[in-house]
């Protein structure tokens, strides 16, 4: 498959190298109205442009990955030389309706929320589209299936599933960045605390993902009565550790949604 990559920012990027490095049979261009900073990817057999039309006529997906205010000068631009082409929006607060209505209905159109891990072949790819587009939309599950996991959801969902799959990334770093900190003040250097606590929070979700157990069921595994974890949990609690996660993914999610002030 032939992918066009409009947006050459940090999930733009991401997406191209997870393509590059772990789907097969693909080929990439990447725009950007910039292009100094994405050379590099030509080492990754990407190609970059500065030009958002350029190979687009040979393109079997377009990608948005741009800013909201910048989507209607980016359709302005490409919608007059682009034929048959399968529109795929990681574009936040971009509904497929408001999606088919700046297409004019003419193009199937997929919504998608991946995450920055696609570069490494570990997003939480959440995608959305039309039942009468469900032909043109399976090629690009597949492909985020390349990248880590692509589940369809309802796209009344989408806005939920930036905050949890794509903020959550943010959200999971702080965590390491605290345990980092912690482990410092515990007598570790930076860099091993910092090895430590990311490989922790690695092996928690593998085996989160490959047991399909709930949290708590392993939770149980590692407290023991009287133990040091219990008393460290409780701790956390008593400060408000779940509570304040979920308050922040909520609000993130208002932010989202227009409702903050």
């Amino acid at each position: 498959m032939k992918v066009h990559i409009i947006g050459g920012g940090n999930l733009g990027v991401s997406i191209a190298i997870g393509i590059a490095k772990f789907s097969k049979n693909n080929q990439v261009t990447v725009t950007r109205r910039n292009i100094a900073s994405i050379q590099y990817l030509s080492e990754y057999g990407i190609t970059v442009s500065n030009d958002n039309k350029h190979n687009i006529k040979e393109a079997d997906v377009v990608i948005l990955t741009i800013k909201p205010y910048q989507v209607d000068t980016v359709l302005a631009e490409i919608l007059p030389v682009i034929q048959n082409k399968t529109i795929a929006s990681a574009v936040s607060g971009l509904s497929l309706d408001m999606l088919q209505e700046k297409t004019n209905n003419e193009f199937p159109v997929v919504r998608i929320m991946p995450n920055i891990a696609a570069q490494f072949g570990e997003s939480a790819t959440c995608i959305s589209f039309p039942e009468t587009d469900r032909e043109e939309a399976m090629p690009i599950v597949d492909l985020f299936q390349d990248l880590g996991t692509a589940p369809i959801i309802d796209e009344k969902l989408m806005d939920a599933a930036t905050v949890l799959g794509a903020c959550g990334t943010a959200y999971a770093l702080r965590y390491i960045r605290a345990s980092m900190q912690a482990g410092i003040e515990i007598g570790f250097d930076s860099n091993t605390a910092l090895a430590i606590a990311a490989q922790t929070v690695k092996g928690a979700a593998k085996m989160l993902l490959e047991e399909k157990v709930h949290p708590e069921q392993l939770i149980d595994r590692v407290t023991t009565p009287q133990g040091c974890t219990i008393v460290g949990l409780n701790e956390m609690e008593h400060n408000g550790f779940s509570s304040s996660l979920i308050k922040g993914i909520k609000t993130s999610l208002k932010q989202i949604k227009g409702l903050l002030k």
